[in-house]
């Protein structure tokens, strides 16, 4: 828990403050009881008679003050909550080493029947983009709620060359941005005459309502490090979703009659699902792959949010302090 002002916290200073002059007027109080003539009025001026029940409601009511205090303070939780996402881009790595056939038929065919299955399970309102990438990163289809057309677009997919996991992430935050603020300007594209704007980072925590999920099978070889993608990501706020497509060993390829041997980088994509707030992911065969994509389905996507909760400690030191009024009229005719 953090807090936005956090300098007032030097009012809990005064909770044992309060706690002191509490128990100083409770021995008080029992030095004044010492002078009644009537033993059963001593009793009762000693309390006796509630017993611990005559500091219940003072104790309620320091609680209820020391909470209200800290809710001064303006402090901020991080919470899991569930997020209904406006728009998804599926971002698939059709690399060379996505025709391996250590995953059957290959690998390409198998990501996308489970691309295809998990577009088939996404509630109609959600928007669909396919991007692409090689040695280059491409949209293959803009985000669209017409499932035919994302479906199409997943089957014209083929293998093609190198692996370049941070154009996949720079063209996919693109095509969200494209699609929820149409008239922005691409910032990520070449350079242009004239000045370019610079986007103003979003505060962390803050998410755009979209979410990039990138499948890959190998290592980034071209393109921008994927590690400067990713926090290209975390400035725009937007989440992106891993998947570690095959077996972190990885397997033999032939390529023009020689055999390359095409490992998983996991730490790679392990880190860009890490610092966007998202989730990576592993699946070493299509069974596996279509369990992934189940479990990203867009009704219940858990994201972490910083959210501030001043309301909800207000109502709760609210709460204990009509408990202790409560309670101490019940009990004894007055208030605490």
């Amino acid at each position: 828990m953090t807090f936005q002002w956090p300098q007032l916290l030097w009012l809990l200073l005064f909770i044992p403050a309060l706690i002191a002059m509490y128990i100083l007027a409770q021995r008080r109080r029992a030095k004044y009881a010492l002078r009644y003539a009537s033993l059963s009025l001593v009793k009762e001026a000693l309390g006796r008679g509630p017993g611990l029940r005559r500091h219940i409601p003072p104790i309620l009511f320091l609680f209820a003050l020391t909470v209200m205090m800290i809710a001064l303070a303006r402090p901020i939780a991080v919470m899991r909550l569930p997020s209904q996402e406006g728009t998804i881009i599926l971002t698939i790595d059709v690399s060379g080493s996505m025709a391996a056939e250590d995953v059957k038929p290959n690998r390409m065919v198998a990501a996308k029947a489970a691309a295809k299955t998990f577009v088939e399970k996404q509630p109609p309102e959600v928007k669909i983009g396919i991007v692409s990438f090689s040695d280059n990163a491409f949209t293959v289809q803009a985000p669209t709620d017409d499932r035919d057309a994302v479906i199409a677009a997943i089957g014209r997919l083929q293998p093609q060359r190198g692996t370049a996991i941070g154009s996949g992430i720079v063209r996919s935050i693109e095509a969200i941005y494209e699609s929820i603020e149409p008239d922005e300007p691409d910032f990520t594209a070449p350079s242009r005459p004239g000045p370019t704007p610079t986007p103003t980072p979003l505060p962390r925590g803050q998410y755009q309502p979209g979410i990039v999920v990138l499948l890959s099978d190998g290592e980034s070889n071209v393109g921008p490090r994927p590690q400067d993608a990713a926090q290209t990501a975390i400035d725009r706020g937007v989440r992106v979703y891993t998947i570690g497509f095959g077996k972190p060993e990885g397997t033999v390829l032939q390529v023009q009659g020689r055999a390359v041997r095409v490992r998983l980088d996991e730490a790679v994509l392990k880190f860009i699902a890490e610092k966007t707030d998202a989730e990576y992911f592993a699946a070493a065969n299509e069974q596996e792959l279509r369990a992934v994509y189940d479990k990203l389905s867009t009704r219940m996507v858990m994201r972490v949010e910083r959210t501030e909760i001043t309301a909800v400690l207000t109502a709760l030191a609210a709460g204990f302090s009509l408990l202790a009024g409560f309670l101490s009229l019940l009990w004894f005719n007055r208030l605490p």
